[in-house]
Parts: C-alpha cells; structure tokens; sequence
C-alpha cells in the first residue's frame, strides 16, 4: 500500500489491505497521499464475495477509526478473517474474491416503516442493547417487510417487540468504479 493514493477508489484501498494482511499478517500502514476525502470519519461496510456468493461481511455502523482509510483497511480485514459465519479467507482465494464497500451516510431515526425503502436506505433496528442493521439494494431484499425481518433476526428482536427505526443512504464502491 505504498502507491500514491490517487483514484484510488475504496474497494481498491480494501483489496490493497487484505492482500497485505495476509501476506504479512498485520494492518499495512495507510499512505499519507490519499485524497482528502479518505481523512473524513465514516461508518463503512467491507463485503466480499466469491462466485456471487457471500463470503465475508463487517462493517461499524458509526467510525471508530481515526480516518476513512483506516476503516476501510480494518474492516476489509475482519471481513475476511473475523465473520464468525465463514472460514478465514486465504490468500490463495484472494484472486478469486469480489470485494464491495459501502460507506454510510448519516442514521435518521424515523417513525414509521413507511419511510424505508429497500432499494434506497440501509435500515438499523434497535430495541435495549440490541440491534440490526441491513444494507440497502441487497439482491432477494425487495420489501420493507423483507428488509425489517432480516434486521430484526439479526438482532434477535422478535417480531411485534418495540424497536427504533433508522434508515441511511450508503454510497457503494465496487473495484470497477
């Protein structure tokens, strides 16, 4: 990760912190030429996917990095070797993985389901110390109700059970972008 950061778009930048990381087993240092955009604080989703299949999905819903590019680098990473759902990716897959980040933007809290739409805004669900969170514009994810029921599944929160709205919008960054 020692290349200029310019064009430099966030699923490359991700790509570029996995590969170091399971090359040499620790975080790469981030270059000090990223655009201005990437020393902004974001809450960021690193997804990986192989044969159009998941496999590997983190995110922090709100930064807990000091920069974007750190976020970024962490999350790929964990992406990758932290879902308790998958196996660790190895660096032999790595060639054969599609990788997506999408950054979020600011959480609304809203009153009502009929402000969400699957398609535009990621949803968050939260009821005491639980909580949910879906992306927006996930294929088989058509409706609200969808949308609503895999968040609160995620979170363990029963269906009828009191529970905060929030939508967001992501901008998502694919390495062709």
């Amino acid at each position: 990760m020692n290349r200029s950061g310019d064009n430099l778009n966030p699923a490359i930048l991700a790509r570029r912190a996995l590969e170091f990381y399971l090359k040499e087993g620790s975080l790469p240092e981030i270059p000090g030429s990223l655009p201005a955009e990437y020393y902004s604080r974001a809450g960021v989703f690193v997804s990986l996917k192989k044969d159009d299949q998941l496999r590997g999905c983190i995110g922090t819903v709100e930064p807990v990095r000091d920069n974007l590019a750190e976020e970024i680098a962490f999350n790929a990473v964990s992406a990758a070797v932290r879902d308790p759902r998958f196996t660790p990716v190895d660096i032999e897959e790595l060639p054969s993985l599609s990788v997506t980040v999408d950054v979020l933007g600011p959480m609304e809290r809203i009153s009502s389901e009929d402000e969400l739409d699957p398609q535009q805004y990621g949803v968050l669900v939260r009821s005491g110390s639980r909580s949910g969170l879906l992306l927006p514009n996930l294929e088989g994810v058509n409706t609200v109700k969808e949308q609503l029921d895999i968040a609160r599944r995620k979170a363990g929160i029963m269906p009828g059970q009191k529970a905060n709205l929030y939508r967001f919008k992501v901008t998502r960054y694919g390495e062709g972008d």
